[in-house]
């Protein structure tokens, strides 16, 4: 998982227009990285990069999605949900809010229960 306050990581990450759409794809579904390099426009291998550094940074979550084929392939949705930044005379601090998605909280719950 990242470090809300690593400002310079996350703030170049989302100084990223190929990083920014993926987060704004992935708000309300779940999307292949096949998809999102077609969302974005650019090549497989910059949207894996960027997922990779997304997922670093906990923005973004990545399940397995079975198909009628019987092939498995990933789905990814995004994490984030609010960023505040505070500046105070130590410098800039990032506070990150992360969407709960009901598949992480039956997670938990189940978790709980042993």
């Amino acid at each position: 998982m990242g470090d809300d306050s690593d400002v310079d990581a996350i703030g170049s990450l989302l100084a990223d227009e190929c990083a920014r759409t993926i987060l704004t794809e992935t708000v309300e579904e779940a999307l292949s990285a096949e998809e999102l390099s077609d969302r974005c426009g650019v090549s497989p291998p910059t949207i894996y990069r960027r997922l990779e550094a997304l997922e670093a940074h906990d923005l973004i979550s990545k399940r397995t999605q079975p198909d009628a084929d019987g092939h498995h392939y990933n789905v990814y949705t995004a994490t984030l949900d609010r960023i505040e930044v505070d500046l105070t005379e130590d410098g800039l601090h990032l506070r990150l809010t992360r969407r709960d998605r009901m598949a992480d909280r039956f997670t938990q719950f189940i978790g709980d229960m042993r």
